[in-house]
């Protein structure tokens, strides 16, 4: 892609010689994103063992990347120098867009050594200080904590009762540790070494102060997706908006998750709601109700948007439903009894307008890479800025 008549032409040219493939932004976006941050976020999650070839930075407000580690000597680490490597990309996207902030997300889905990092304060400061260090050789903008879960072994990782206050603790450190080093830096106002958390609901809350953490914070994303998924009985909606019509009194949806989040006295502008650019299968689904809410004889698959929007949502073989009630899509096949649940540019149109009707400081999405073309992201983009 060649940039067009603007001032990012030299920036474009030294990151080509990176071997970075980045669509530039002339300063109308980047001051365009410059208002937005001062507003409504948009922060993208990218795994760091699959970036996309091109990502048009000047869209985002935020770029999490998707994940450093805590190695066994308590201190937080990248996996090798091939994640060193695609977290430099993606730094180097603020040549593009100096608005940009970068941040190195800590963590992940059965990512283990939270519970010993969080355990004392000696092992806190290490972490802390680690996660400084970590911020300041790759040019970062902040952490980002992704713990699943503190108090919780769903995930196969090892949790202490103490984690509810520990987790407390070990944000507190992390603050102080970054608030220094931003002093130190010079870094000041939205400038400063920012600090945000990944949460989820109900149990969550169980499990941590939540009450306690929004002091340590600059935001939370909100992980308002994977309602319904393998652990779950029967099919569900599992980015709903709201419950089903046919829903359980116990299911999940994104609006009980914000709420719950308020209520624990959580400024809503320090609250992004999550979004998902895939979708969950299940297969040998009971044929009532196109397969909604009805139990399955196995997980199928997880399906990236791109793969949907290619292969699976204009097929013969499936049919496309939308649960005005929950403002969600799905797909049925009768055939096959296959059911998927998604997040589709009509969704997440009406995630936007929910976002500002709530008065949330933005929405936050996981992956980047599986989109298709930029078609949820812009979404996204328009949707908040219109």
């Amino acid at each position: 892609m060649k940039p067009r008549n603007c001032a990012a032409i030299l920036a474009y040219a030294v990151s080509a010689l990176l071997g970075l493939h980045a669509a530039p932004a002339c300063s109308a976006q980047i001051e365009e994103v410059a208002r937005g941050s001062e507003s409504l976020r948009v922060v993208a999650y990218v795994a760091g063992w699959a970036l996309p070839a091109v990502i048009h930075g000047e869209k985002l407000t935020h770029i999490n990347f998707a994940f450093a580690r805590i190695a066994p000597d308590g201190r937080a680490a990248l996996a090798d120098s091939a994640a060193e490597a695609n977290l430099a990309r993606l730094v180097a996207l603020k040549r593009t867009n100096p608005q940009l902030k970068v941040i190195v997300s800590i963590g992940g889905w059965r990512a283990d050594g939270f519970s010993d990092a969080a355990l004392t304060d000696a092992s806190r400061a290490v972490l802390a200080d680690s996660a400084v260090d970590l911020v300041r050789k790759h040019s970062l903008d902040g952490v980002d904590i992704d713990w699943e879960y503190p108090g919780q072994g769903v995930a196969g990782i090892r949790y202490r009762a103490e984690d509810r206050r520990n987790f407390t603790r070990l944000l507190q450190s992390l603050r102080n540790k970054l608030d220094r080093a931003s002093e130190t830096e010079g870094r000041s106002g939205g400038d400063r070494y920012t600090l945000t958390i990944a949460s989820a609901d109900r149990e969550y809350f169980d499990h941590t102060e939540m009450d306690k953490l929004p002091v340590y914070l600059d935001w939370i994303n909100i992980m308002s997706y994977d309602f319904f998924n393998s652990l779950t009985a029967t099919t569900g909606h599992h980015a709903g908006l709201y419950p089903a019509a046919l829903a359980s009194p116990t299911d999940r949806n994104a609006d009980a998750s914000v709420k719950q989040h308020l209520a624990a006295g959580i400024p809503a502008r320090k609250l992004l709601l999550g979004v998902a650019f895939y979708g969950r299968g299940f297969a040998g689904v009971r044929p009532v109700n196109n397969g909604l809410n009805q139990p399955y004889q196995r997980y199928e698959a997880d399906h990236a948007y791109a793969e949907l929007a290619e292969r699976l949502i204009d097929s013969p073989d499936f049919v496309r439903h939308w649960d005005e009630r929950a403002k969600a899509p799905y797909l049925w096949n009768a055939a096959s009894r296959t059911f998927i649940t998604y997040d589709d540019p009509q969704s997440i149109a009406v995630k936007a307008d929910y976002v500002k009707s709530q008065h949330l400081g933005g929405i936050m999405f996981w992956e980047l890479g599986q989109d298709r073309d930029d078609e949820l992201l812009d979404v996204i983009v328009k949707s908040l800025r219109r």
